[in-house]
């Protein structure tokens, strides 16, 4: 199972699919799957049937799960597209970096 580098509250852009070079925040994170879910991108259509909460039934949007290797960290300080290294700090606590200016990310 390979790692998801991107934690919830991550700022990412979308590199692949109908959606690719939009950029959002990310909601959710499914380590067991691979899958993110991302504010504003994969927007999906459900039709739900009447309940009490919803009345009225009808056609919701909503943001789908997409796959963690069809989109890429921005750095905080460049502000581009990149992957993650990981780093020690003195203190002995391990930090992600990007690997363009090596700067930390939060």
């Amino acid at each position: 199972m390979a790692k998801v580098n991107v934690k919830t509250g991550d700022q990412v852009v979308v590199i692949t699919g109908k959606d690719a070079g939009k950029k959002g925040k990310v909601i959710e994170v499914f380590p067991s799957t691979n899958r993110v879910i991302i504010e504003g991108i994969n927007v999906v259509k459900r039709h739900s049937r009447p309940t009490r909460k919803l009345p009225q039934g009808g056609i919701q949007e909503k943001e789908a799960p997409l796959h963690s290797s069809n989109v890429m960290l921005l750095c905080n300080k460049c502000h581009k597209p990149t992957r993650v290294s990981r780093r020690v700090l003195d203190d002995g606590s391990r930090v992600r970096a990007c690997k363009k200016c090596k700067e930390i990310l939060g």
